[in-house]
């Protein structure tokens, strides 16, 4: 396709700025500013594309979503969604304005020199959103009981009653704790119940993540993921919904460096330094598989609980979880026993176990179980 114009938007909450650059190497100009609302763009759309020129948008993700890229798609006209953290940046420009961004995206655009993210659809999305949500609340429950602890603490009042805390043994404890001053009974009781209704919300969320799972386009793909040890349905979830169709990466080294699980490196001349990972791309997925990385401190083995959960699985993934199974705690062995710092390790194998999901995810698409295999820009 043709694209007679390339346009640029500095998208905030009320306003969008506009920078358009034409085929060639005339100069981009800025074109002003419109009102971030659907009329506004359309007429912006409708004014650019006057007579026929093919359009072609841009502008960062951030906090405004994807609802104007998906009014731009549903009109005809092309789009993508930037990744901020890749927009080349001269070291020189010391100045920035809204306009001057909007000019700049649409001469990056012209270039090529922007890396599109992954859009997901509606449905998608969605879950993503209650994905996150029940993240943020466990996140308050986390907080809510450091509170309670610290509460406790203060007045000399400790656990001793087993290692496990927040269990049933834990709060029937946590009943029988009496102080002589009133307000501070109610301080103890008002945490206690700040504790457990964050709980509540922390399992209705995880229920309803599972309902909506039952109808999801990537739902074999998730069942699938179950079968590796330290994966269940919350964090395969995560991953897919942050990630889409993994086999839209062409390798999984390409996969691993996108979610900044590799070293960092400042090499010059003979010299070559690398350092710590990069922690670039989703946050989100590159805790889960942190996470699920510390499962593999154990000895290999096929205990009940990893058969049930793997049940649903074809026997060549059970075949590859087994295998990612053999060679992950081999390696968290064998880097611990070379003095590794524990941090490192769980790192490492993180890195490593992504690649296997991808080799799962890729094979179920292969076999048509989730749908046609989606070739998206990363």
């Amino acid at each position: 396709m043709d694209i007679g114009l390339y346009v640029g938007l500095d998208v905030h909450k009320d306003s969008i700025a506009v920078g358009q650059a034409r085929p060639g190497r005339e100069e981009p100009v800025s074109i002003g500013v419109i009102a971030h609302d659907g009329v506004s763009v359309r007429r912006l759309m409708n004014r650019l594309s006057s007579d026929g020129t093919t359009l072609s948008f841009c502008y960062e993700a951030g906090p405004c979503g994807y609802g104007l890229y998906r009014q731009i798609v549903a009109s005809g006209h092309d789009c993508i969604v930037v990744a901020p953290s890749l927009v080349p940046r001269r070291p020189g420009d010391r100045v920035k304005t809204d306009c001057r961004d909007a000019v700049t995206l649409a001469r990056l655009h012209r270039s090529g020199d922007l890396t599109a993210c992954w859009v997901p659809g509606p449905g998608e999305e969605a879950i993503r959103d209650l994905i996150r949500a029940r993240e943020d609340m466990k996140e308050i429950e986390r907080r809510a009981r450091q509170r309670l602890g610290a509460f406790l603490l203060r007045h000399s009042r400790v656990y001793a009653g087993g290692r496990a805390r927040w269990t049933q043994a834990h709060f029937r404890w946590l009943e029988a704790q009496k102080f002589e001053d009133r307000i501070q009974q109610i301080v103890l009781q008002e945490y206690v119940d700040a504790v457990s209704s964050a709980q509540e919300r922390v399992a209705q969320l995880a229920t309803q993540i599972r309902e909506a799972i039952d109808g999801w386009s990537l739902r074999p793909a998730v069942e699938a993921l179950r079968a590796l040890r330290g994966v269940d349905v919350l964090t395969a979830a995560t991953v897919l919904a942050e990630l889409g169709d993994l086999s839209r990466f062409d390798n999984p080294r390409q996969l691993m460096a996108f979610l900044g699980l590799v070293p960092s490196e400042h090499s010059s001349g003979s010299r070559r330094r690398q350092g710590s990972i990069t922690k670039t791309g989703n946050a989100h997925v590159r805790r889960v598989l942190i996470e699920s990385a510390w499962c593999y401190r154990f000895p290999a083995r096929k205990t009940a609980h990893l058969r049930k959960k793997g049940a649903d699985a074809s026997p060549e993934v059970q075949a590859v979880a087994w295998k990612a199974q053999k060679r992950l705690c081999g390696r968290y062995q064998r880097l611990s026993a070379a003095g590794k710092p524990t941090c490192k390790v769980t790192t490492a194998v993180a890195r490593e176990l992504v690649g296997f999901m991808w080799a799962i995810v890729r094979m179920v698409g292969e076999k048509g179980n989730s749908g046609p295999i989606r070739r998206a820009t990363i």
